[in-house]
């Protein structure tokens, strides 16, 4: 499964955010020079409507700021329990395969093995590694026609309370399969993302003007202030990249759902 292209998600987060720290002090720079110009010229009144402005807008980041990192952080969150749902669908299906006949269990187990595997292989895969993670998935969904094949075969050669419960783990299955590689392609919209640049560089120029109104150049405190956005954004880009950046999807249930069968 593959999501509409999307321009952000090819470029590695340390450089969107530095981009971002370059764009914002340039506003800033520019416009403590227009704010320098006029600071001679400037009335009382227009400097406290230009302070007003400056908090609203810093206000405003805030929220754009908090939305996003709650959107980012709740898909991320959704990618983890996603990989717990596959997990455990797939560990059901292992315990399964022992209601099943001597010959057909030993080569159900092996092609869940196998599938196992794969699935794990694919979700360490870096995002850009189009070709590997798409033959990965290719693969991973071969091993389950078997498994489902054979399933078909024994239900209808046999039936019985057994072959249905473990028709409805593959099922089970299936099912986590599409939940979790639709979790994986689903990220912040990238217009969201945008809104979130422009807000940030708008809020730099502000600064920058108001400090230029007064006749100083920008404090310390706000270039703690700009450093502190870029990390939060760095954070945010990275949350919302599951298979490409510092912070990932834990995947320690698939990991021991196969350090399981392979003791067996």
């Amino acid at each position: 499964m593959s999501g509409p292209r999307e321009l952000l998600y090819d470029i590695p987060s340390i450089f969107i955010a530095l981009g971002l720290l370059v764009l914002m002090l340039i506003a800033m720079t520019i416009a403590w020079l227009i704010g320098r110009r006029s600071h001679r010229n400037q009335s009382e009144e227009g400097r406290s409507q230009t302070t007003a402005v400056q908090g609203s807008m810093l206000g405003l980041l805030a929220l754009l700021l908090g939305f996003t990192f709650s959107l980012g952080l709740s898909r991320h969150d959704t990618r983890s329990a996603a990989v717990v749902q596959e997990a455990n669908a797939i560990g059901t299906a292992w315990l399964r395969t022992d209601f099943l006949p001597e010959d057909m269990r030993i080569e159900a187990q092996a092609d869940l093995r196998r599938y196992t595997r794969l699935r794990l292989e694919a979700a360490e895969v870096s995002a850009d590694q189009h070709q590997r993670r798409a033959r990965l998935i290719t693969n991973a969904e071969a091993a389950f026609a078997d498994l489902w094949v054979e399933a078909s075969a024994h239900a209808e050669a046999k039936g019985g309370p057994a072959a249905v419960s473990y028709a409805a783990s593959l099922n089970d299955m299936i099912d986590a399969l599409g939940t979790r590689d639709a979790a994986i392609e689903r990220h912040v919209p990238e217009i969201v993302l945008f809104m979130l640049f422009g807000t940030f560089i708008l809020s730099g120029a502000m600064l920058g003007f108001s400090s230029g109104l007064a006749g100083t150049a920008p404090a310390t405190p706000v270039y703690l202030m700009l450093a502190l956005i870029v990390l939060l954004v760095f954070m945010i880009i990275d949350l919302d990249r599951p298979r490409r950046g510092l912070i990932e999807v834990d995947q320690r249930a698939l990991i021991a759902v196969l350090a399981g069968m392979q003791q067996k």
